[in-house]
């Protein structure tokens, strides 16, 4: 917990500056700097031998609750109707490679993408704990059955994995940092944070902006719940930063806290949270720019892919958010998700688009930007779905294989790997687990998966991705 005294205590009445400025840890998503750094001074990453530099860091785009293969980037369209849907596949970039019909944005960059169709590993159930953590197995959890085997403390996110090895890559700028929505709708499809820290502890929990007005923390009387009026807090931000350095009140601290004290009192965060000071035609790009009266409210969500480029190049390592249509959570309870059950075709002519406009977005400027070759992306979600169409027109739940999609990091994209049956029922070439994916992405981040190891809370050394190993077509 931080708490930092505003217009209702007085620095001269008495209290000394220890007792003023009181930090535990950053509470922001269970992020405490000073732990961090500590860490980060008493360990550094070793290259990777072979490796052509390592990655700076890597956007993971979660699509809960199951997105369908089939319908999206595994299309079989000489297979029966029951089974192949109602979408066509168009040409891409890439000669042999095709996708979904909607989306076009995307069939129009796939030479900086490579699609695997062949990901395995997935259990039946609605939890994003291995699209997280690169671990199937869990502690308890509401709704979602027991996979026994985690170690004492549970496995930690990729985010949280890097704070640990690498420490902040910028001052100000926490490693991790969770979009997500946190609202129990929403926790019921993800399960797990994303940026769970698992036995490397709370230290190295993902910042979390939703979660943020529900912290214990106090800038010069601005409550971080007034996190959606960005101007507001930066303005705060800046306030609180001038009087720190006049004052001189980080006088004498620890080393390491007067580091993470630069978190709150650094603008580099809240600027990136900041999407009006983004150029008029970037904003445009995003679709930032239109209105969208087909969606609820007008509203989407399509502004979480600006934010990710921003917190990305503001710093952070990695950056993850939950994409769907607008507002995310149960579909039972009328919101929006992937688990398409019923009336999948309409879901689909209403979520694709938005994924296609505001993914290609984010590849493109990272491109633009010089960033895609040190930024990767990973997008997928817990399990696809069944071949064969249901009576609702919908599609079910099936753990058997699925896709994904990567981008940027230096990867070799332009390309796809594996893939699967006459019907999408199973593997025929070329089987993924997607900690082999983990393997991959900690490799281009300069992460050795095969002596990397950490302790956990019953002190047992516990390796990253067990004995999986790279893949080979994406590294190169």
């Amino acid at each position: 917990m931080l708490t930092i005294a505003g217009s209702q205590s007085r620095f001269c009445d008495g209290m000394s500056r220890r007792s003023w400025l009181r930090i535990g840890g950053l509470g922001l998503g269970g992020l405490a700097l000073p732990d961090i750094l500590r860490a980060k001074a008493t360990s550094s990453p070793r290259p990777v031998s072979g490796s052509r530099g390592p990655a700076k860091g890597i956007i993971m785009v979660l699509l809960p609750g199951g997105p369908s293969h089939l319908d999206t980037f595994d299309l079989k369209p000489d297979a029966p109707t029951e089974i192949r849907g109602e979408f066509r596949p168009i040409a891409t970039n890439v000669p042999g490679l095709d996708i979904c019909e909607l989306m076009p944005r995307l069939a129009g960059c796939a030479n900086t993408l490579a699609i695997i169709r062949s990901l395995v590993g997935f259990r039946d159930d609605h939890n994003t704990h291995w699209c997280s953590t690169g671990w199937e197995s869990h502690p308890p959890m509401p709704s979602s059955p027991i996979i026994p085997g985690f170690p004492p403390g549970d496995w930690p996110s990729l985010g949280s994995v890097l704070s640990r090895q690498l420490g902040p890559r910028v001052p100000g700028v926490p490693p991790a940092v969770d979009l997500c929505p946190i609202d129990p709708d929403a926790r019921f499809i993800l399960r797990t944070a994303p940026g769970q820290p698992g036995y490397l502890g709370a230290a190295h929990a993902g910042f979390e902006v939703a979660a943020v007005d529900r912290r214990n923390i106090m800038l010069n009387g601005t409550s971080l719940n007034r996190l959606a009026d960005r101007r507001a807090l930066l303005t705060s931000f800046d306030r609180f930063r001038r009087q720190v350095d006049q004052g001189g009140i980080t006088d004498g601290m620890d080393e390491f806290h007067r580091q993470a004290f630069e978190v709150l009192t650094s603008p580099r965060l809240a600027e990136a949270l900041d999407l009006s000071r983004e150029d008029s035609t970037i904003r445009s790009r995003y679709g930032l720019d239109r209105s969208y009266p087909d969606e609820r409210n007008g509203k989407t969500l399509v502004d979480q892919f600006l934010l990710a480029r921003r917190v990305i190049e503001a710093g952070a390592r990695c950056v993850t958010l939950a994409f769907s249509r607008w507002p995310f959570g149960r579909m039972l309870s009328g919101d929006y998700n992937w688990d398409w059950h019923k009336d999948l075709f309409t879901e689909a002519r209403g979520a694709l688009p938005l994924l296609d406009l505001g993914l290609s977005a984010l590849i493109r400027d990272l491109d633009e930007r010089g960033l895609l070759e040190d930024i990767a992306v990973v997008v997928w979600g817990e399990f696809g779905r069944t071949p064969k169409i249901n009576q609702n027109a919908g599609r079910d739940h099936w753990p058997k294989v699925c896709s994904a999609l990567v981008a940027g990091g230096g990867l070799r994209c332009g390309q796809v790997l594996g893939s699967t049956s006459r019907w999408g029922e199973e593997t025929l070439t070329r089987p993924v687990h997607f900690r082999d994916v983990f393997a991959t992405l900690y490799q281009r981040l300069g992460i050795d998966v095969t002596t990397t190891q950490f302790t956990d809370l019953a002190g047992r050394p516990q390796y990253l991705v067990g004995d999986h190993r790279p893949l080979s077509e994406l590294i190169g």
